[in-house]
This record gives C-alpha cells, sequence and structure tokens, in this order.
C-alpha cells in the first residue's frame, strides 16, 4: 500500500446551471481526523455529507475546506424589477427640493441608484433544484479529495524514501558499534587487567579477588550486545512497515521511540569514546527519523 503524508493541498471547480462551484481543501499534521469548514451562507446543510466524506477517506489530519459559490459570466440573471411606487415618490421631492432650495435636477441614473428603487429579485429555488446543486457540489468535493489524496500519496513516496535512508544510517552505525575494536573480547580483558593492576598498585590492602569479581561485574553491565541486536530488530521491523504501507505513522512513531531509548542506553554504558561518539550519531539519526514519522499519516 502507499504512504501518505499528513500535509497536501488540491482544488476542484464545477458548474451546474449557471453557478459556478469552487473547493480548496488542505491538510496538515493532527492526532486524528479534525474537519474545519467554511461554507457560504445557507449551505450549512452541506456540512454532515463533506465531515463524512472525509472521514471515510483519510486515518489522520487537520483538514480546512472552503467551498465557493458564485454566478458564472454570460449566466443568465432574473431581470430587475423598478419600484416605480418608490421612484415617483422620489422624483416628487426631488423637483420640490430643486424649487425651494434651487438644487440641481434629479436625474435617472441617481434615482436608480438608489437603495430600494430598482432591485434584482433572488431566484427561487425549489426542492430539486437544491437537490441537484447539492449533488454537484458534493461531486465537486469528491474531486478535491482526490487531488488531496494524490498531493499527499506523492509527499509520502518522498517520505518512504527518506525514512529508509535513516533505517539504513542506523544499521550502518549499530554495525559499526558492533564491529568498535573496544568491544573485542581481548581489549575488555587487558582494560579490566590494567584498572585491576591500578588499584592494587594505590593499596595493598585491596582484596585482588574480590577486585576482579567487580571489574568483571562492570564489564558485564557495560555490555551493548542487548541494545546492538534490538537496534538490528527494531531496523528490520521499520522496514517491514515501509514495506507493507498504509497508516503507519503511529507505529512508525513508537518505534522511533524504541530507537531513542537503545540509543540513550547504548550511549550511557558506553566505556570507550569511540562507542559514545557512535551512539552520539546515532541519536541525531533517531531525531530526524521522528521529525519525517510525525509527517506520516
Amino acid at each position: 500500500m502507499d504512504l501518505q503524508s499528513m500535509t497536501g493541498f488540491a482544488r476542484a471547480t464545477a458548474d451546474h446551471e449557471g453557478a459556478a462551484i469552487a473547493w480548496e481543501v488542505k491538510s496538515v499534521n493532527g492526532k486524528a481526523v479534525e474537519v474545519r469548514l467554511r461554507l457560504p451562507p445557507g449551505c450549512e446543510r452541506l456540512e454532515p455529507a463533506v465531515r463524512q466524506a472525509v472521514q471515510k477517506r483519510f486515518s489522520r489530519g487537520n483538514f480546512q475546506a472552503t467551498l465557493a459559490l458564485g454566478r458564472m459570466a454570460g449566466a443568465q440573471q432574473p431581470p430587475p424589477v423598478v419600484n416605480e411606487a418608490f421612484l415617483k415618490d422620489l422624483a416628487g421631492l426631488a423637483q420640490r427640493l430643486q424649487r425651494q432650495f434651487d438644487t440641481a435636477p434629479a436625474t435617472a441614473d441617481g434615482l436608480l441608484a438608489l437603495r430600494g428603487v430598482l432591485e434584482v429579485p433572488e431566484a427561487v429555488e425549489t426542492e430539486e433544484a437544491r437537490a441537484s446543486l447539492d449533488k454537484t457540489i458534493e461531486a465537486a468535493f469528491g474531486m478535491a479529495l482526490d487531488g488531496l489524496e494524490q498531493a499527499r500519496r506523492s509527499e509520502g513516496e518522498a517520505l518512504r524514501l527518506l525514512l529508509a535512508g535513516h533505517l539504513d544510517a542506523i544499521e550502518a552505525l549499530t554495525l559499526r558499534a558492533e564491529a568498535d575494536p573496544s568491544r573485542q573480547p581481548e581489549t575488555i580483558r587487558a582494560r579490566i587487567a590494567e584498572q585491576v593492576r591500578l588499584l592494587l598498585d594505590a593499596s595493598a590492602a585491596l582484596d585482588e579477588a574480590r577486585l576482579n569479581q567487580e571489574a568483571a561485574f562492570l564489564a558485564t553491565k557495560a555490555d551493548i550486545r542487548e541494545e546492538i541486536d534490538r537496534l538490528k530488530t527494531h531496523v528490520a521491523s521499520g522496514r517491514t512497515l515501509l514495506a507493507v504501507g498504509g497508516a503507519i505513522g503511529r507505529k512508525l512513531d513508537f518505534l522511533a521511540q524504541e530507537f531513542n531509548r537503545e540509543s540513550n542506553t547504548l550511549c550511557s554504558k558506553s566505556n570507550a569514546a569511540a562507542v559514545t561518539a557512535i551512539g552520539l550519531e546515532l541519536k541525531a539519526v533517531v531525531d530526524q527519523l521522528r521529525e519525517q514519522v510525525q509527517n506520516l499519516e
């Protein structure tokens, strides 16, 4: 299955009997599906269907959908209606003002521009016409969601490559830590023997056998074999998730937390500067992985 990013944008347009329909839809990161709508007055009836369409398509993300409705150029409009009685009253008033105050005579365009003189009646919308318009609007919204889904998938595939690269880097660093000379048995034995010798030289009262036991215990405690094995397992799990695809964002986020835990433990248990440096580099890569995972559905 494809991967989807949670960020994307799409636009879709349609027309219906002279009405121009335009949808704009965008999404950003979110823990669940949250939908915010901007609908023209009178279109609130569309909200349940729009929300349901988003929830059926997507698993995560904050969505914002905006609908614009207008009239197409050249579309027929109802003829304007002149309130003749009101116009007659205004014309008479204008004549009286002209006689009384010697004002300029009123013009036809001036009178028609006054509110209430010239009105464009709204078209009467039947239930059938409204249902037909709603059907076109919802179909256009479906096209917008198609575009948004494609945009999220395109970015998701780019994220797949980035995440695969991070997993490769984590694996390479894990193998470097595993092969570091400081982890060779002879190196560990030599380091322990030197530490015991220095302690005995400092104080002859110390028990050599006890010192050897304590040194062996600390060496065992500092071993990073388990961390290396778990890091390898997590890398394999991450690659499996990327191969399967789908809504794996939460699973990869949990896996990134496990990577972070193991890299922290590796740094704290390391008793060699080289391994500590590898652990710090590993933490940096894991942070990059976690940041990118936040964008996945």
